[in-house]
C-alpha cells in the first residue's frame, strides 16, 4: 500500500523512490498506519483533530508521552517526547459547515497518506488552542524520509571540511572594521567540500548527529515537497493531490515550517539553534543599517532563493553610492550656476520678460500673461536642465552596464560560496509542477530522462490560446522555473505601464503636437493637446520623480511596516493574555502573516521598478540615485524585520541567480540610453541653447543673450479664430509669443517652420545617434573587459571539483579493495582497473 501511495506522490522520472522503506529509530512511536504492530482497525481509529474529545485523544497515546500542558512549556519546536523536531505544520478549523465531511474525508485521507509516505504526525486538539477553533497537525521527517528525499532532490551535503586558503586579505579591512558583524554571525558554519547525496555512500558524509544532518531550512523543503505532491483522494474521477488544493479549498487554513525561536529572546530549549533572535539583533534593526548583511546566516535560515534576493539588494545599494555622489556633484553645480544663468536672468527682467505678452495655455477662458510671471520655475529649471545634465545622463549608461556586470561577479562568487556551481535549472526543470501533471492526459518520453512524463499537446495549447486570448501565453509553463519566469515577465510588464506611463507621457508626448495659436492640435476634434507648463515639460518630469523617489517611497515603507505590525497586533489581541506556556511555539506562529508564493516577487518588483525610475529618466533628476540609495538603505532594515518579526517563516527554496529579473535589469539598462538620449534632445534646452550658441547669437561678450527671444515666435491676435481667441483682452494687446520656431505673420510662409526649426530637428537627431552609439561601444567594452567569473573563484571551482571527485573516487578504490579482499564475488577485475582509471584521470585534469 505504502509503494503505491508513494509512487502517486511523485512523477515517473524520480524511480529512485521505490527504494524508500521507512524504518522507526529506536525509542520512536509510530503514529500512522505503517505500524506493524498497528492493527487495520487501529488504523482507522481517527486523530483528535478528527472528532475525537481531549480524553479519548489522550487514550490513543502512549503512556510516556501523556504530559500535563500545564506543566510543560508549548514554547517549543519539538514532538511531545522532546525529541523530534517540528518540521512543518497544518492547520485547519474545524467548524460544523455545510462541507464538514468532506473536508474531514480529504484530512483524513491526506494524513493517512503522509504517515503511509514515512511522516510522523502529531496532533493538537482545537481545546489545546488559544481560540478553541483551530487544530493543528504537527509534522516530522524521520532520517529514512529525509536521505530519500535528500537523494531525489539531490541535496548536496559536507564530505570534507575545505582546506583551500582563504583569499589574501584587504589592507583597507582594518579601516572597514565598525561596519563588520562578528565571525560567527557571518559564517556560522564551516566550509566543506560537497556531493549530492546518495543513502548507498552514508559513511561519506560528515554524518554526527542525525538530528541535525540536515538544516531545518532543508527538512522544511523535504517535507514541502512531498506535501505538495501527497494525493487526498478522487473527486468528479480527477485524482486529487496537493497541499496547495487542500489551502485553496479550505480543507486547511495554513501550511508552514516554524521559526526556531522568539525574535526578542532567545529560546530557553539548549538544542535550539536561536537563529531568528540572531539575526533580529544583528540585521533585523534600524540602527545596525552601516553594518554588512549576515548573508550565510540568511541563506541557512531561509533558503537560497531569499538570501540571493537580500545579496542582490545590498549589492544594489552600494553600487548606488557612486551614482549618488556623482548625481549629487551635477546637482550642486546647477545650484552654484543658478546666478549665471542668462535666460532665467532674461526670463525675471522686466525690461525684457516682463514685456514678452505670452499667448494664453487653453481656450478662450485663459488670459494673455506675461513671461516673468515663470522666473522661479525657470531658476528651478536650470538646477537640473544644464551642462551637467548631459555628462550625468552618460555617467549613468556606463554605470548601469558596470552594476550589472560586477552583480555577475559577485553572483558567481555566491554561487561558489553557497555551493550552487553545479546547480543546473535542468534539476528544476526535471520537477514537472503538479498542477501541470493534473492537466496533463497525455504523456512522451523525456529526451533527458528517457521517461514518461506528462505534456500538454499543441492542439490543447491551441484550444487553450484562443478560448482564453494571448494571456494564456504565460500560465502554460510546464515547469516551476518557466511558471515563475513566465509570471514574473507578465506582471512586470502590467506594472511596467502601471508606473512608467505618465513619466513617458510628460518626458516624449506632453506639449509635443500641439500647433499653434489659430490652429491648435485636437484629439477627436474636441480635446486640445496639453502644453507643457511655462518653464517647460523637463520640470515637470522633474516634480513627477521628485514625488516618486521621496515621497512614495517613504510612504511604501511605511506600509510595509505597519500594516503586517497592526495585523498580527490585531490578531494576537487575546493571546497576550495568556502565560507564555500556553501560547504554543505553533499558535505563535500562525498569527503571523503570510510571506505567500508572491512575496518574494514584489520586493523584486519595488526595487526593480526604483531601478527604471533612476536609469529610464536620470537626466531629468540627478538627484533620484541619492533618494534611491537613502532608500534602500531603509529598505533593506525593513524588509529584514518584517520578515524575521512579522511572517512565518518561509518554505526554503534553493535558487543560483536573481532569475529572470537579470534579463528584466539588462533590458531596462539598454532602454535607459535610448529615453536619456530623447529626454536631453527633445525634453530640455540643452540642444536649442547650443544651436543658438553657435549658429546665432550675435553678441560675443555674452553669447547666450537673446536666447530667449529667439526661442519665442510671433502671433498676431487678430489670426485667432472665434474657437481659440479669449474672451478678455483688456490691455488691447495685438501679438502674443508662442514657444517654437515659425515665420512671423508679415512672412510670406507665415506660421510655417522656419529654417532655424529644421537646424535644430537635425541636431537633436544627430545627438541622439552619437550619445547612443558612444554609450553603447562603451558599455559592450566595459561588458567584454569584465569577467562574469572572478579568476579565483574560477581556481577555487576547479580546485574544488578536482578534490572532491579524488574523494569520491578513492571512497569508491577503497570499497572495491574490501570486496575484492572479502572475496565478494561481484568485485571483478574489470571494475579495479575501471575505478583506478577513473582516479588516474581526475588526478591528471
Amino acid at each position: 500500500m505504502w509503494r503505491e501511495l508513494l509512487c502517486q506522490m511523485l512523477s515517473d522520472d524520480i524511480a529512485v523512490l521505490t527504494k524508500f522503506k521507512p524504518m522507526r529509530s529506536e525509542g520512536e512511536e509510530c503514529n500512522g498506519p505503517l505500524c506493524e504492530t498497528t492493527s487495520t482497525a487501529e488504523s482507522e481509529v481517527p486523530s483528535s483533530s478528527e472528532g475525537l474529545n481531549s480524553t479519548e485523544t489522550t487514550l490513543l497515546i502512549p503512556e510516556h508521552q501523556v504530559i500535563d500542558k500545564r506543566h510543560q512549556s508549548k514554547d517549543s519546536i519539538f514532538f511531545r517526547d522532546g525529541v523530534r523536531r517540528i518540521d512543518f505544520v497544518l492547520a485547519y478549523v474545524d467548524d460544523l459547515n455545510k462541507e464538514w465531511e468532506k473536508k474531514l474525508e480529504r484530512r483524513k485521507e491526506f494524513e493517512r497518506n503522509l504517515e503511509n509516505a514515512g511522516l510522523k504526525l502529531e496532533r493538537e486538539d482545537k481545546k489545546e488552542s488559544e481560540d478553541g477553533k483551530i487544530c493543528f497537525v504537527k509534522i516530522h521527517a524521520t532520517w529514512d524520509v529525509l536521505i530519500t528525499y535528500a537523494e531525489v532532490l539531490n541535496i548536496k551535503v559536507p564530505i570534507k571540511e575545505n582546506d583551500i586558503p582563504s583569499t589574501v586579505e584587504n589592507p583597507l579591512d582594518c579601516m572597514l572594521a565598525p561596519l563588520r558583524l562578528p565571525e560567527k554571525v557571518m559564517h556560522p558554519e564551516p566550509d566543506y567540500f560537497t556531493a549530492p547525496f546518495s543513502r548507498d555512500k552514508q559513511e561519506l558524509y560528515l554524518i554526527n548527529d542525525e538530528s541535525t544532518f540536515f538544516s531545518p531550512s532543508m527538512r522544511n523543503r523535504i517535507v514541502n515537497y512531498i506535501l505538495t505532491r501527497c494525493p487526498y483522494g478522487t473527486e468528479e474521477g480527477k485524482k486529487k493531490f496537493g497541499i496547495k488544493r487542500l489551502l485553496n479549498n479550505g480543507t486547511y487554513t495554513a501550511a508552514y515550517p516554524l521559526h526556531d525561536c522568539q525574535y526578542w529572546k532567545k529560546a530557553n530549549d539548549p538544542n535550539c539553534e536561536n537563529e531568528r533572535y540572531t539575526l533580529y539583533m544583528e540585521w533585523a534593526r534600524f540602527l545596525r543599517f552601516y553594518k554588512e548583511q549576515p548573508l550565510d546566516l540568511i541563506r541557512k535560515y531561509y533558503g537560497e532563493k531569499i538570501g540571493i534576493y537580500f545579496a542582490w539588494l545590498g549589492f544594489y545599494t552600494e553600487m548606488l553610492f557612486l551614482a549618488a555622489v556623482v548625481g549629487l556633484i551635477c546637482f550642486l553645480y546647477g545650484l552654484f550656476t543658478m546666478d549665471e544663468n542668462m535666460s532665467s536672468k532674461e526670463i525675471c527682467d522686466p525690461a525684457i520678460g516682463g514685456e514678452i505678452i505670452m499667448c494664453p495655455l487653453c481656450d478662450q477662458d485663459c488670459e494673455y500673461w506675461r513671461l516673468n510671471t515663470t522666473c522661479e520655475s525657470s531658476q528651478y529649471s536650470h538646477l537640473f536642465d544644464n551642462v551637467a545634465t548631459l555628462f550625468f545622463a552618460i555617467f549613468m549608461g556606463i554605470w548601469v552596464t558596470l552594476f550589472l556586470e560586477f552583480w555577475k561577479r559577485r553572483q558567481a562568487r555566491l554561487k561558489y560560496e553557497w555551493d550552487l556551481v553545479d546547480f543546473e535549472e535542468e534539476q528544476q526543470q526535471l520537477q514537472l509542477r503538479p498542477e501541470y501533471e493534473a492537466k496533463c492526459t497525455h504523456k512522451k518520453k523525456n529526451p533527458v530522462t528517457q521517461e514518461m512524463e506528462p505534456y500538454l499537446p499543441i492542439t490543447s495549447q491551441a484550444v487553450r490560446f484562443c478560448i482564453s486570448g494571448t494571456t494564456v501565453l504565460f500560465w502554460i509553463p510546464r515547469t516551476h522555473m518557466e511558471y515563475e519566469n513566465r509570471l514574473t515577465m507578465k506582471m512586470f510588464l502590467f506594472q511596467f505601464v502601471n508606473y512608467y506611463s505618465s513619466c513617458f507621457y510628460v518626458a516624449f508626448f506632453k506639449g509635443k503636437f500641439v500647433g499653434y495659436p489659430g490652429a491648435y492640435t485636437y484629439m477627436f476634434n474636441r480635446w486640445r493637446n496639453e502644453e507643457c507648463d511655462p518653464a517647460g515639460c523637463l520640470i515637470e518630469l522633474t516634480t513627477q520623480l521628485t514625488i516618486v523617489m521621496a515621497g512614495k517611497q517613504i510612504w511604501g515603507n511605511i506600509q510595509e511596516a505597519i500594516v503586517p505590525w497592526i495585523c498580527n497586533w490585531w490578531g494576537r489581541r487575546k493571546a497576550r493574555n495568556n502565560p507564555e506556556n500556553l501560547y504554543s511555539r505553533w499558535e505563535q506562529d500562525h498569527d503571523l502573516q503570510t510571506f505567500g508564493a508572491l512575496g518574494l516577487f514584489y520586493e523584486y518588483l519595488e526595487m526593480v521598478i526604483q531601478f527604471g525610475f533612476i536609469t529610464l529618466f536620470v537626466a531629468s533628476f540627478p538627484l533620484a540615485p541619492l533618494l534611491a540609495l537613502m532608500n534602500n538603505i531603509l529598505e533593506i532594515r525593513v524588509d529584514s524585520w518584517k520578515l524575521t518579526t512579522q511572517y512565518r517563516r518561509p518554505v526554503a527554496a534553493k535558487a543560483h541567480s536573481i532569475g529572470v529579473w537579470q534579463e528584466i535589469l539588462n533590458g531596462m539598462a539598454i532602454l535607459s540610453v535610448v529615453t536619456n538620449a530623447f529626454i536631453v534632445a527633445f525634453t530640455s534646452d540643452m540642444i536649442p541653447r547650443l544651436v543658438y550658441y553657435y549658429t546665432a547669437s550675435e553678441n560675443e561678450d555674452s553669447p547666450m543673450s537673446g536666447y530667449i527671444n529667439n526661442s519665442l515666435s510671433v502671433f498676431q491676435i487678430s489670426d485667432f479664430p472665434d474657437r481659440n481667441k479669449p474672451k478678455l483682452n483688456p490691455e488691447n494687446f495685438v501679438i502674443c509669443r508662442y514657444r517654437d520656431y515659425r515665420y512671423p505673420p508679415d512672412h510670406e510662409k507665415k506660421y510655417l517652420h522656419s529654417m532655424q526649426f529644421w537646424h535644430i530637428l537635425a541636431a537633436k537627431l544627430a545627438f541622439i545617434i552619437i550619445m547612443e552609439h558612444v554609450v553603447f561601444i562603451v558599455k559592450f567594452f566595459v561588458a567584454w573587459m569584465i569577467p562574469d567569473v572572478p579568476a579565483d573563484v574560477k581556481a577555487k571551482i576547479k580546485r574544488e571539483k578536482y578534490l572532491t571527485q579524488k574523494i569520491l573516487y578513492e571512497y569508491e578504490f577503497e570499497k572495491l579493495k574490501e570486496r575484492l579482499c572479502q572475496g565478494g564475488k561481484q568485485a571483478t577485475e574489470e571494475e579495479f582497473i575501471t575505478t583506478e582509471g577513473r582516479m588516474e584521470l581526475s588526478r591528471a585534469m
